[in-house]
């Protein structure tokens, strides 16, 4: 695997859930960069050495619900 893709949300409780494409990885973090460290080691306990994604993509989303 080279590449794993992350959907990014801002939670409602505050902070930033993340979670994988096509993996049962899923975490948060109270700002950006604690949620890339968060990420970081949900990845290393999820996959072997070997196996282990080269590069990891987030993807930013945000629903943005307004009246018409």
């Amino acid at each position: 695997m080279n590449e794993l893709i992350f959907l990014v949300e801002e939670s409602v409780d505050g902070g930033y859930e993340a979670k994988a494409i096509g993996e049962s990885i899923f975490t948060q973090g109270e700002d950006l960069e604690d949620l890339k460290v968060q990420i970081k080691e949900a990845i290393n306990c999820h996959f072997e050495e070997n196996n282990m994604p080269k590069m990891v993509r987030l993807h930013f989303v945000k629903d943005e619900v307004f009246a018409i």
